[in-house]
């Protein structure tokens, strides 16, 4: 697969990503390379990444427990003190090995270690390969409030191994998969239509897809890279979602962040039908194929008020109001829009009926 430009830096795939590596490595002169890893990525894919690093550079394996709950300040500071404590010094550079937490959180350390050192992206779920890795966003939760705190800061560059999908499990694979659909419904009809029947795709069907859809974030954020404008499309299903993501993050049944976006997608669609911008056909499909992907997940009345009072530390939110980015059509976003309180009451109805 050809490597995609970014802004900055650049985004390689499978075997072509080695070689990438492989060339930093002899023309930047590091001091000592870290790697950042959880338990799972530690045992299945560090053993590979270590396999392609011929250097005689210093290597250093970091390794925090996996999931979202340590994706905060505290797990920062643990990591900065290891660092500091191993030698880390300004031509350091930092892999981070994993999932969204991982490269969300080693990215932040990273840019924020001795006012910043070097980092490498390299995503091992389907979520980190089509969306948490790719355009430079870094940060932690703040409790339970999610990507309150963090920079933008890119990373040297990204390599998107597709193998590593090979042990993810398929809750995970789902979870990622929401992504893509909503990469779909902001940006693409035609890519939202692969995936009506995913009975018929393949492994290499699948490789192709996370090609284009690392192909519509970037050319999103090309466009934007600060989010001050069309960026905020990639928030559709977020804002809602987010705010589930956290109201459950420390209840007995907390959602993935995909399954809570796919959620988030479902009611910010008929939120946009609502508001006269969806068609009830295009609605019905969107409602339907992400149902049919996640199942429904039980809100009771105080789970949904508790929502929507988590809405107003959205990272959209502008003067207090929260700042929607819905569809007008499959395809088709429409930024910075309001809705009432009633109007998303009246989405759990709906999700719920």
């Amino acid at each position: 697969m050809q490597s995609i430009q970014a802004n900055g830096y650049s985004i390689h795939f499978n075997e072509s990503g080695y070689e990438a590596i492989h060339q930093i490595l002899i023309d930047t002169n590091y001091s000592s390379i870290f790697i950042l890893v959880d338990e799972n990525t530690n045992e299945f894919c560090l053993p590979k990444l270590l396999s392609q690093l011929a250097t005689e550079i210093r290597i250093e394996i970091i390794e925090i427990e996996a999931g979202e709950g340590m994706k905060n300040i505290s797990t920062c500071s643990e990591v900065w003190s290891i660092l500091s404590d191993l030698g880390a010094d300004r031509k350091s550079v930092l892999i981070n090995l994993g999932g969204g937490v991982i490269t969300d959180l080693g990215g932040f350390i990273a840019s924020t270690f001795k006012r910043g050192i070097e980092f490498i992206n390299m995503p091992t779920t389907l979520l980190g390969m089509v969306d948490a890795a790719i355009g430079g966003k870094n940060g932690v939760d703040l409790g339970t409030l999610k990507n309150q705190i963090g920079v933008i800061s890119i990373p040297k560059i990204v390599i998107i191994d597709t193998n590593f999908l090979e042990s993810l499990p398929q809750i995970q694979m789902r979870s990622g998969l929401a992504e893509m659909l909503k990469h779909g419904l902001i940006y693409d009809k035609n890519y939202w239509n692969n995936f009506l029947n995913l009975n018929t795709l393949n492994f290499d069907d699948l490789d192709n897809l996370i090609y284009r859809s690392v192909e519509i974030k970037n050319e999103i954020v090309l466009q934007d890279p600060t989010e001050n404008g069309i960026r905020k499309a990639l928030n559709f299903g977020h804002t809602l979602g987010h705010a589930i993501e956290s109201h459950l993050l420390e209840t007995p049944t907390p959602l993935l962040h995909g399954e809570a976006v796919a959620i988030g997608m479902i009611l910010e669609s008929y939120i946009s039908k609502e508001q006269n911008r969806l068609s009830e056909v295009e609605f019905k499909e969107i409602k339907n194929t992400l149902l049919a992907i996640f199942g429904k997940h039980s809100f009771s009345e105080n789970d949904v008020q508790s929502i929507i009072r988590l809405l107003i530390h959205d990272k959209k939110n502008e003067y207090g109001k929260v700042q929607f980015a819905l569809i007008k059509n499959i395809g088709t976003i429409i930024l910075n829009q309001d809705a009432s309180n009633d109007l998303i009451i009246r989405s759990f109805n709906d999700y719920k009926s």
